[in-house]
């Protein structure tokens, strides 16, 4: 009987031991990177990226890593292939995934990766849908453990929109056991069954941006208008205007916190400048980071757990 092929569409579907060991991994196959060391666990392996949504950081950390890894990229938009003309979700997949070893998709609803993982021989991957961003945070956490070490037990600030990023942070706050304190403006608040939660013992909300804030180790926020909802565009920026991630925020925040965003960022609207380009930054590591944690993950998809 073969093994079970094994998905990553939302955080919470590996398990802390899985998570911690593809963390683990991030780092062992950085330091090959950083040494120009060659590593080709998936030579003759494919990886087809779907896109529905346009992208600058996923499309470049998938096709960069699979080629890193010696496997190779297929890019697919919807727009240039048959899924944009109407063909089943399913039936794309039965030939796709006959076709390649590992899928990733990026597009607007949750349901279509579920239903392409629901017929695919392969692992596929969320590249990110309007619910959850699976590979951000999997960056980010190893952003903030290679940086400042175990994240178990501190707090992380979420500064605006509940977003797919900002449901994302909270499925991995339950994982990893550490708290987000969570502040939107009113009507944005989080819906925790959107958000794929059972409980809410590690996240807390506050009217106050500077009340989460204060005391957390970890600061990071997104733009205020994510793609799909631009028809909100200056309705959101009369709502988040006071939701900006300023000096005087990061000021109340724990000595030595860290300021993180997903990107593109827009200076002036969701984070002041001297913010993203100041000494508590670290969102050009956690940039790079998608690139190695993505290896990390599709090794574990693919190969299971490899030990250096």
């Amino acid at each position: 009987m073969g093994v079970a092929v094994r998905h990553f569409l939302q955080f919470k579907d590996l398990s802390l031991d899985e998570l911690t060991h593809v963390l683990t991994r991030t780092r062992w196959i950085k330091d090959r990177f950083r040494r120009y060391e060659r590593y080709w666990p998936l030579t003759d392996r494919t990886l087809v990226m779907i896109f529905e949504k346009q992208s600058t950081r996923t499309r470049l950390s998938f096709e960069a890593g699979m080629q890193q890894l010696g496997g190779n990229a297929v890019f697919l938009s919807t727009r240039d292939s048959q899924l944009g003309r109407g063909e089943p979700v399913e039936d794309a997949a039965q030939v796709i995934s006959r076709m390649s070893d590992i899928v990733m998709i990026r597009t607007f609803e949750q349901d279509v990766v579920e239903r392409f993982a629901g017929v695919s021989r392969v692992p596929v991957i969320n590249g990110l849908t309007n619910e959850y961003h699976p590979c951000q945070i999997l960056a980010d956490l190893y952003t903030f453990i290679e940086q400042r070490g175990d994240i178990r037990g501190r707090t992380v600030a979420w500064i605006g929109d509940s977003n797919n990023v900002c449901n994302t942070w909270l499925q991995a706050a339950e994982v990893f056991e550490f708290n987000v304190h969570v502040s939107t403006p009113p009507g944005y608040e989080v819906e925790p069954e959107r958000a794929g939660l059972y409980g809410t013992d590690h996240y807390e909300e506050f009217r106050d941006p500077m009340d989460a804030a204060r005391g957390a180790d970890l600061v990071t926020t997104d733009v205020w208008t994510s793609m799909g909802f631009e028809a909100e565009n200056e309705a959101r920026k009369r709502d988040f205007e006071d939701w900006q991630v300023d000096a005087d925020m990061m000021r109340v925040a724990n000595k030595g916190a860290l300021f993180m965003h997903c990107l593109p960022a827009h200076r002036g609207e969701e984070v002041a400048a001297d913010v993203i380009d100041g000494p508590h930054s670290v969102v050009w590591d956690e940039a790079e980071n998608r690139l190695h944690a993505q290896k990390a993950l599709m090794e574990f998809l693919l190969l299971g757990k490899v030990e250096a």
